[in-house]
């Protein structure tokens, strides 16, 4: 999708890292597309990432039943009580909002708008911005995470994807990239939930490591990602600011192959008037 707008100022020249090959060794430097020397719009992101949040956000709502299956009534004035609704025959309260099984308030309603909704532009903007983040290695740091490699984001052959399909062997090839140490970080920082939340299927609460943007999230090296905390493996196509920007947070430590990055070239191709 070609973009055409005055508002775009590169902060920098064009954007050169390095490439490692599929063992994780130095192959030469590559040049960024565009998109990553655009600047980091933090308030484009934070509404573009509310808006995806909410998007996913399922409607509730209460029964318009509810508290209110009841025979309770008011019995008056002049019977030295007060005027809450009594169960018949009984002094027992019920049906007003303070009595125990009463009916709520104001209860959620399933025609509530929770979803915050952005222009096109504006989502696409975002996105951009975001992706154009991970290239800011202070950024990146700010964000919590640990590396040591040369530059951010890392890129690597794509015919890596095939040759690695367990998590031992990957392991080894972020620790030659300089990445191992963010998964160790996101593995020592698990905690438990505090509430009732244990409760409801969310015991854990997990941080965030590794993006890997790869053009295949089915391959043998996808597969075996899936043991290490926190990482999240997402195409370039539907990559969103939900993956780049946990949190609203710009700047998450990203790895990508050299065909989800032709693919990502040509999803934000921006053109200058």
């Amino acid at each position: 999708m070609k973009v055409y707008s005055s508002m775009f100022l590169y902060l920098s020249d064009p954007i050169s890292v390095p490439y490692y090959s599929e063992t994780g060794e130095k192959a030469g430097t590559i040049t960024l597309p565009d998109v990553f020397r655009l600047p980091v719009r933090e308030d484009l992101i934070r509404r573009v990432y509310l808006s995806e949040f909410t998007a996913r956000l399922q409607p509730k709502g209460r029964d318009p039943m509810a508290g209110k299956r009841t025979s309770a009534r008011s019995l008056g004035a002049h019977h030295g009580v007060s005027r809450v609704p009594r169960i018949r025959g009984s002094m027992r309260a019920a049906f007003a909002p303070m009595t125990v099984g009463g009916r709520l308030a104001h209860p959620p309603r399933v025609e509530k708008r929770i979803h915050e909704e952005v222009n096109k532009r504006e989502r696409l903007l975002g996105t951009m911005s975001a992706l154009a983040a991970t290239a800011h290695p202070d950024l990146v740091r700010a964000r919590g995470h640990v590396f040591t490699s040369e530059a951010v984001p890392v890129v690597i052959e794509s015919s890596a994807l095939d040759r690695y399909s367990k998590t031992s062997e990957v392991k080894a090839l972020l620790e030659r990239l300089g990445l191992l140490q963010d998964i160790l970080r996101a593995r020592e920082r698990i905690r438990q939930r505090a509430g009732k939340g244990k409760r409801r299927g969310r015991r854990l609460k997990k941080p965030v490591s590794i993006l890997f943007i790869t053009e295949d999230h089915e391959t043998p090296l996808a597969r075996a990602l899936k043991g290490l905390p926190g990482v999240d493996v997402v195409r370039p196509e539907i990559v969103s600011v939900l993956h780049l920007a946990p949190g609203a947070v710009p700047g998450r430590l990203t790895l990508i192959t050299t065909g989800a990055l032709e693919a990502l070239s040509k999803r934000f191709e921006v053109s200058l008037p």
